[in-house]
């Protein structure tokens, strides 16, 4: 009475420590939702795969995973839709005080264009007042009086460009005149 081949205890030993295994990542699925709801984090396959150490195949392909995954996003989904409710609230209220100061800020901006206006109209008068003093035979002497001045500045500097070439002719010639003058001298003491 042959009832089947034995198991081989090898895969028996290896069927154990796989069932332990997913039992173990089961109980981590559901340590990570129950951390998720405590923290009020969204609840989504990646949190909770990310949170539990286990793989998004494991919990799309173990039958509990994913009946506890799907559990706790749906239960987070109404929890979701109370919270969008205030969120859209608040955001109504921020927005509102946000028009309010845009308002406020805009006001401040024209009465500032408005006062800058006038200070620009007031300093274009001084500088008509300013152009209005030069007639134009004070601006031809002074045209005048320029050309003049950048004349004699061209005189000067070729004039000093020639004094220090006789300046270095002077000083190179009194070099040759020592030389000579030693040179007159050790025959003077060599006689």
């Amino acid at each position: 009475m042959n009832t089947g081949p034995l198991p081989d205890p090898r895969t028996a030993a290896a069927l154990t420590a796989r069932r332990r295994k997913t039992e173990a990542a089961l109980e981590r699925v559901h340590q990570a939702i129950a951390r998720l709801r405590r923290e009020k984090a969204q609840v989504s396959v990646a949190a909770i795969a990310r949170r539990a150490d286990v793989s998004r195949t494991f919990l799309y392909d173990n039958v509990e995973a994913r009946a506890a995954v799907a559990a706790a996003m749906e239960q987070a989904g109404e929890r979701r839709s109370l919270m969008l409710a205030e969120q859209d609230d608040e955001r109504e209220a921020t927005w509102r005080e946000r028009a309010l100061n845009a308002e406020e800020a805009l006001k401040a901006a024209h009465t500032e264009i408005l006062s800058q206006r006038s200070r620009i109209g007031e300093l274009l008068g001084r500088i008509g007042d300013l152009e209005a003093e030069w007639t134009e035979e004070a601006i031809q002497r002074i045209a005048t009086e320029n050309t003049t001045l950048k004349q004699r500045v061209r005189q000067l500097t070729t004039d000093n460009r020639t004094l220090d070439e006789r300046l270095k002719a002077a000083r190179s010639n009194l070099r040759f005149q020592d030389r000579r003058v030693a040179d007159l001298e050790a025959q003077i003491v060599g006689l």
